[in-house]
């Protein structure tokens, strides 16, 4: 833990006293969005301390051309980034002529800072004295509305407290901004035009290179005591920016109040001609609704939400706020509306990484929108990776791959592979299986097979030709080996054999050549189109089974265990119980040269083989793969604690697995890696989901039928959560001695309990 200031609460995060030094910090951890947008959590006035600037629209990005100091060929030619988007949030503020600014002010007292995480608002509180001695008390409250999700409203408002004052309000607009993460401080917006009318302003832009077409907009009223007046704007523009000012004499004790509309039109959804129109549309139906309605609108839509997707822990309100922080950042990034989206590693709330999608979707985020929504929303997840396969194709050809090999990358925001670092995007090739893995879970969960024969199948045939092609047969081991490969265990690189690359690379052929079968049998047309599409030989598939019935694992006799890769036991094996916690974290105190020669494991690499495949597997190899490599690993990712937490509370280690929880849902909370000021690791944050159901609530699916063997941690008393399986919601109640399930639906559900078969009847208690 790292930081500490956060203060508990069941629905809340709450931050009280202003500290120049957690501004960055808190502008990530109160990050809004509403899966179309989302901005950190900057303040609307002007701030002239250390801050992190950054607004961004889902979809939107700039291909930052590759910058390294020696090209390789297959390379990717530029870097994704997200973009900081035209900023619509600025409103400056001057009172009796000076601005106000929390940098500079005299005095700040009772600083208070709100994300409601039930209501989906975030909201600010203070009083401060400024240089020229005016005393004020400043409430605040913003929000993304979920409805009209190209629509934000501030409520901002100041009331005198010692005298008198003149304030004004400057709400603006601006395209001059600029990117946080840059390789080359590119221009990434070309403002095209600038324009308002009355109280409305619009700016026309479009991004360099990928033409993306944008309207920001805003309108604003004015308030005294809560009543509207007319205020005549002083209006003010330039080439990127436009801004109106209302001034009003304001009275000691009586407040003055702007509200602010304002947001993002763009041509994903639009005519890129007809965006100013669009965004006259959205501001005419805000201000008839008003700041207010359009709020309870808002409070209505996150109750919707959390109906389905609450956890709830009884006795421990840290971890109670931790699983709702995850579970609200989660349905702010992504609500499965737009199949042409995906969950970005930061969502809306920082530039690292770049890209849209990574593996982490497949493997962490899936079953989180599987469970608390409708099935659809991981199907047009799975979609996303379909309608992107002519791209893996391309990828792999890039680097010499054939015959409709298929690589998909491990960054991207159409398709193309966009991450620039060559131990990751060359080596770490073991995201094709997150893919495929992705596929066997969906129907697994579902039972929704469709999507094999329609789209799936020629998936996985891409895949499995890529693992055929990229193994390679070793005659000193008369098996076929992966060489130069990084698992996901980033710390070791272009490393032979990794285990778990290897595993899921044989699963992968075996799993496609069963359903190639499948589908033979019973989906003869699509079978017919398929094999003629990919002209795939019955041929070639055998050439697939012997790849795969000769795949080599490394392992040791000595120790019992598959070894993460071939040279893991020539390191030097000192636990990280052993290493000086002043050297932590080794990827902020070490050389790379460093970190690659220690034994030290980034996150579950070996065990995340273990997590996917937990039925191949005995209890007792798990137990022993757990005792040998957790010891060795620094969770210094984000996705490796969950996985931890699961498996340690199957081994019914509940101290052990309840750390790891904490560590995961925590872990931008208590800044636990030294790093949220850069963003948030949203899709991590399904991990934390998964953690309670499928490590504590032990949920499986076996045979078509849910399975749970309940734990809980000695410091709760009770937990519940929900889950959609086959269009019938069942809620589980945790509580120390037994499990509660309820079940909403119209026919009976035939579920798995400790090993014995139970039947759940709707609307009816059954007691286990």
């Amino acid at each position: 833990m790292n930081l500490d200031y956060i203060i508990p609460n069941d629905w809340s995060i709450l931050e009280e006293g202003f500290d120049p030094e957690n501004v960055k910090a808190s502008e990530s951890i109160f990050s809004i969005g509403n899966g179309a947008m989302g901005q950190r959590a900057n303040f609307e006035e002007r701030y002239s301390g250390p801050t992190f600037q950054g607004s961004y629209i889902a979809g939107v990005y700039y291909p930052d051309k590759t910058r390294v100091g020696w090209w390789k060929n297959g390379y990717p030619e530029y870097f994704a980034k997200v973009l900081n988007a035209p900023n619509w949030i600025g409103i400056d503020v001057f009172i009796n002529d000076e601005a106000l600014n929390l940098y500079k002010c005299k005095k700040i007292e009772h600083f208070k800072r709100e994300l409601n995480m039930k209501e989906g608002w975030l909201s600010r509180y203070f009083i401060a004295t400024l240089q020229n001695n005016t005393k004020v008390e400043v409430t605040v409250k913003r929000f993304l509305s979920l409805d009209m999700d190209e629509l934000g409203a501030i409520d901002y408002s100041i009331k005198p407290l010692n005298s008198d004052a003149s304030i004004t309000y400057v709400p603006y607009i601006d395209s001059g901004i600029t990117n946080e993460d840059s390789n080359w401080d590119d221009k990434f917006w070309d403002t095209l035009s600038v324009s308002h009318q009355d109280n409305q302003a619009f700016i026309q832009a479009k991004t360099m290179k990928t033409h993306f077409y944008t309207c920001t907009f805003m309108q604003s009223q004015v308030f005294i005591n809560g009543s509207l007046v007319e205020v005549a704007p002083n209006t003010s523009s330039d080439s990127n920016s436009v801004s109106f000012g209302y001034t009003f004499n304001v009275k000691e004790g009586e407040s003055y109040s702007i509200h602010k509309f304002g947001g993002y039109t763009v041509d994903r959804n639009h005519d890129k001609y007809e965006l100013v129109t669009a965004a006259k549309s959205v501001l005419n139906k805000a201000v008839k609704e008003g700041f207010n309605t359009l709020l309870e609108n808002q409070k209505m839509a996150w109750s919707k939400i959390w109906e389905m997707a609450d956890i709830t822990i009884d006795g421990d309100v840290k971890a109670q706020q931790g699983i709702r922080f995850n579970i609200f950042q989660l349905n702010q990034t992504y609500l499965g509306k737009d199949a042409r989206l995906n969950i970005g590693p930061k969502g809306f709330t920082g530039e690292k990484y770049g890209g849209s999608t990574y593996w982490d979707t497949e493997a962490y985020c899936i079953p989180f929108y599987m469970a608390t929504k409708d099935q659809s929303v991981a199907r047009n997840l799975l979609e996303y990776r379909y309608n992107h396969l002519d791209k893996a194709i391309e990828n792999a050809e890039k680097l010499g791959f054939s015959n409709g090999a298929a690589l998909y990358p491990m960054v991207t925001m159409n398709g193309e592979e966009c991450h620039n670092e060559w131990e990751i995007t060359f080596e770490e090739i073991h995201r094709n299986g997150a893919i495929a893995f992705a596929i066997f879970n969906y129907h697994r969960y579902t039972g929704d097979y469709s999507y094999i024969p329609e789209k799936g199948l020629e998936v996985l045939i891409g895949i499995a030709r890529f693992w055929h092609q990229r193994a390679t047969f070793s005659t000193d081991k008369n098996k076929y080996v992966i060489l130069g490969v990084t698992g996901p265990n980033e710390y070791e690189n272009n490393v032979n054999n990794n285990w778990y690359t290897n595993y899921i690379a044989q699963w992968c052929i075996n799993y496609a050549l069963e359903n190639i079968s499948t589908v033979e049998n019973l989906y003869a047309t699509d079978y017919t189109r398929i094999m003629n599409k990919a002209k795939l030989s019955k041929a070639e598939m055998q050439e697939w089974k012997t790849v795969a019935d000769g795949m080599y694992f490394p392992y040791s006799e000595e120790k019992e265990v598959y070894l993460q890769q071939d040279g893991f036991l020539d390191k030097e094996l000192i636990t990280v119980a052993d290493l000086d916690k002043s050297q932590r974290p080794i990827n902020q105190k070490w050389s790379w040269d460093r970190i690659l020669r220690s034994p030290y494991i980034k996150q579950a690499d070996t065990l995340q083989g273990f997590y996917f495949f937990e039925d191949h597997f005995t209890t007792e190899e798990l137990e022993r793969h757990f005792d040998f490599y957790e010891p060795f690993t620094v969770h210094e990712s984000s996705l490796s604690p969950c996985v931890h937490s699961i498996q340690a509370a199957k081994l019914n280690r509940m101290d052990q697995a309840y750390t790891f929880y904490l560590r995961t849902s925590r872990l931008d909370l208590d800044d636990y890696n030294h790093e949220v000021h850069e963003g948030l690791h949203i899709t991590s944050m399904a991990g934390t989901w998964m953690s309670i159901v499928e490590g504590f609530g032990g949920m499986r699916v076996k045979e078509g039928k849910l399975s749970f063997e309940p734990k809980i941690p000695e410091q709760w008393n009770a937990y519940s959560f929900k889950v959609n399986f086959r269009h019938q919601i069942l809620k589980v109640n945790v509580c120390k001695g037994h499990t509660h399930f309820e079940l909403e639906g119209d026919q009976d559900i035939h579920i798995v309990v400790n090993g014995e078969n139970i039947t759940i009847s709707p609307n009816n208690l059954v007691t286990v």
